[in-house]
């Protein structure tokens, strides 16, 4: 939203500064070339099988702008590559 300031957007949907920063280069690098970047809103509250964070939860920061969360349920072989992907984004 013209106006808003980075920080105040990163708070209201829980991700880093840096994150925000990125996708304002993202876009601004797509219109330049014409192109177009899409963002679509999402939410995964009240998703059904989805519970509240547990005890056995960990958050994962990646540099400044990358993280990620996961909890005691989460498929290792899945993480890795999600980890192993993100990494060869931060490069």
């Amino acid at each position: 939203m013209a106006g808003s300031v980075v920080a105040a957007v990163a708070r209201r949907h829980d991700v880093h500064p840096n994150l925000v920063h990125h996708w304002r280069r993202q876009a601004k690098q797509a219109a330049a070339t014409g192109g177009g970047l899409k963002l679509l809103p999402m939410s995964l509250s009240g998703l059904l099988g989805m519970e509240p964070r547990t005890a056995g939860s960990i958050e994962i920061e990646l540099g400044a702008a990358l993280r990620v969360r996961v909890d005691a349920r989460v498929d290792e072989a899945a993480l890795g590559r999600v980890l192993r992907a993100l990494g060869s984004v931060g490069r």
